[in-house]
């Protein structure tokens, strides 16, 4: 039986007794660091759990914040989820308007192309499933190494880099050398799916960047267009991720747009006997082909959810169920035959707010896939380069 786990709030407590169990120097000592914490966390809440309700963390985005776009209202959700290290607060005093140039910038460039938001989002799921969320895939090819945007999965496909690029700019005229990369691709994700109508959510702050990337990882650890259930299965569990954040987060798939190429297979020759797949409904065959012809045309788009392209919501998973999933990955999650993505497809179909739910708490969980704290790594001046 699948279980979806509901918000765990576990209160700081000190034991009455516990400054009566050391001597007065330790006491002193003890009490002067728990009054430091206290001055650097929420005043109620357990700096070991920062994904609960920290106020900072949510940002008010600009033009009236993040709360006042889609229907999350102003209540995050995916609360209780955190890394050691990883915090909401991690800007709040050395640049608390992070959230706000990041809003900014993303209201500006969504306007410009709605596209941009499922690319933003996009970029950070592959750049966390490439050795963590550090910001590799951001990173050109050097002397030392070759970049992740040459990698089969990337190559001529993911995009958003000079959004990221004037993030960056901006916080580093506001706040010098302080906020990294990674952290700007968490947080355009965050921004990028508020924006489209979608959740909002606690994130955690303070990953640094790599100094290197890794071609190989690319191309071995991002699950392709046409995979099977138990080869996605298998790509997420490799991150520390099961069946629930595999649908949930491919609900990402919500916005955004697929390439002829990512989808020709389906069309054509799914089995290898130049047939098509048997699991997509015959009209919406029929419209793919005038979009996607058997030869020719790879670099012709067209939307992962037909029926609401820009708009974050669960129609997704309702095209899933008709037989519409544009992606033989989006439409495995059903036809795959795992009881649990296909519980939960239909769960998501009839509840928005829990696929909502479920989307937030698997995103933050992925930003917490393997980030270089404390003094590992760098904070880059340059997205593309390290320093």
């Amino acid at each position: 039986m699948l279980t979806l786990y509901k918000d765990q709030f576990l209160a700081c407590s000190i034991p009455c007794n516990l400054f009566s169990q050391v001597g007065s120097s330790m006491a002193s000592l003890l009490y002067t660091t728990l009054m430091l914490i206290a001055l650097i966390s929420s005043p109620a809440i357990c700096l070991a759990f920062p994904g609960f309700s920290f106020g900072w963390g949510v940002g008010s985005g600009s033009g009236g914040g993040e709360g006042s776009f889609g229907s999350s209202g102003d209540e995050p959700f995916g609360g209780g989820q955190g890394y050691p290290g990883l915090f909401p607060e991690f800007y709040s005093l050395s640049c608390p308007q992070a959230n706000d140039i990041v809003m900014s910038v993303l209201e500006s460039a969504i306007a410009k192309d709605p596209r941009m938001a499922a690319s933003l989002l996009r970029l950070h799921f592959h750049d966390c499933f490439v050795q963590g969320c550090d910001a590799s895939v951001l990173l050109d090819d050097s002397a030392m190494f070759a970049s992740e945007k040459n990698s089969g999965p990337n190559s001529n496909s993911i995009r958003g880099f000079e959004v990221i690029d004037e993030i960056k700019s901006k916080l580093e005229e506001a706040c010098p050398e302080t906020v990294s990369c990674a952290d700007i691709l968490a947080l355009a994700a965050r921004g990028s799916t508020v924006l489209s109508g979608g959740p909002n959510w606690e994130l955690p702050l303070g990953r640094r960047d790599a100094m290197q990337a890794s071609l190989n990882g690319a191309n071995n650890n991002l699950p392709p267009p046409n995979s099977t259930i138990q080869n996605l299965i298998t790509l997420f569990r490799r991150q520390g991720l099961d069946e629930v954040d595999l649908v949930s987060l491919s609900g990402a798939h919500s916005i955004g747009m697929a390439r002829c190429t990512s989808f020709k297979q389906r069309l054509y020759n799914q089995d290898g006997n130049n047939q098509p797949d048997s699991t997509l409904e015959m009209t919406y065959y029929n419209d793919l082909k005038t979009v996607c012809p058997q030869t020719g045309g790879d670099d012709n788009i067209s939307p992962l959810d037909f029926e609401s392209p820009a708009r974050f919501d669960n129609t997704y998973f309702k095209l899933i169920m008709r037989g519409k999933g544009l992606l033989t990955s989006d439409q495995v999650l059903l036809t795959g035959n795992v009881e649990e993505t296909m519980f939960l497809v239909k769960a998501f179909t009839e509840d928005d707010a829990l696929f909502f739910d479920q989307f937030a708490r698997s995103m933050v969980k992925m930003g917490n896939i393997n980030p270089l704290i404390g003094y590992n790594g760098e904070v880059r001046k340059n997205c593309r380069m390290a320093n």
